[in-house]
């Protein structure tokens, strides 16, 4: 079996002494896209933020490529290849587009630029423009082009369409399906459940900081337990 590019084991912590995560298990495997879900307050962006070194508190594991990263502040843990787009605050809203990338790339420089106009037309036409003028998908996607214009190995994704109008939300699930065309393993914390398992490989469904179901994502879908007590049976994708 292929190597985990990312596994999460017993991983505990919170942003005070009081625990959030409670033993959290968790594996994401090269090119592949994982979901997690779960209800409000289960603990989904808390993991994701332990995973990029942004939780005070952490006991467990947590291995990138089979090697310890639990010590490792966020700096190195980007810097090891793990890239982040956070629910809100994940553009320079005052700095263009172009500038939004320019300090991203750093010493790539201006072929990864380039390269990340070539994969997002809608942004080198609106190069020029305050980042903070964007639409929502627009936005979205500097906040990608951001993230993966270092290249990353992985992507953490904290409520992706939590910002977005309903009718930009399938164009955003869209835009996260090929994000493994970039070599990029994708790990999607989202409400919006039945969509983003949809679009992934695995899911995890967290209750109470703990994984209270996982399973290959078709199989979730199809599960009924899942569908009547997490992934709301019958409710609009929207």
């Amino acid at each position: 079996m292929t190597i985990a590019i990312l596994s999460v084991d017993g991983l505990r912590g919170g942003y005070t002494e009081i625990e959030i995560l409670k033993g959290v298990d968790l594996a994401l495997r090269p090119g592949h896209i994982v979901t997690v879900a779960g209800t409000n307050g289960a603990g989904k962006s808390t993991l994701a933020k332990a995973i990029v070194g942004l939780l005070p508190h952490v006991s467990g594991e947590i291995k990138v490529e089979g090697h310890s990263i639990l010590s490792t502040p966020a700096e190195g843990r980007s810097a090891l290849g793990i890239g982040y787009v956070p629910q809100v605050a994940n553009v320079f809203g005052t700095l263009s587009v172009l500038e939004n990338l320019q300090i991203a790339a750093g010493k790539n420089g201006r072929k990864a630029i380039e390269a990340m106009f070539g994969r997002f037309p809608a942004l080198d036409e609106r190069r020029r423009s305050y980042a903070g003028s964007l639409s929502g998908g627009e936005r979205q996607q500097l906040a990608f082009a951001r993230a993966l214009i270092a290249s990353p190995k992985i992507m953490v994704l904290d409520e992706p369409t939590a910002a977005l109008a309903p009718s930009k939300v399938a164009e955003s699930f869209e835009l996260i399906r090929k994000l493994p065309s970039f070599n990029v393993s994708v790990l999607i914390v989202e409400q919006r459940a039945r969509q983003a398992l949809a679009i992934s490989d695995y899911g995890y469904i967290m209750d109470g900081g703990k994984v209270a179901i996982e399973g290959p994502a078709a199989g979730l879908l199809a599960d009924d337990r899942a569908a009547e007590l997490y992934l709301g049976r019958g409710r609009s994708v929207h």
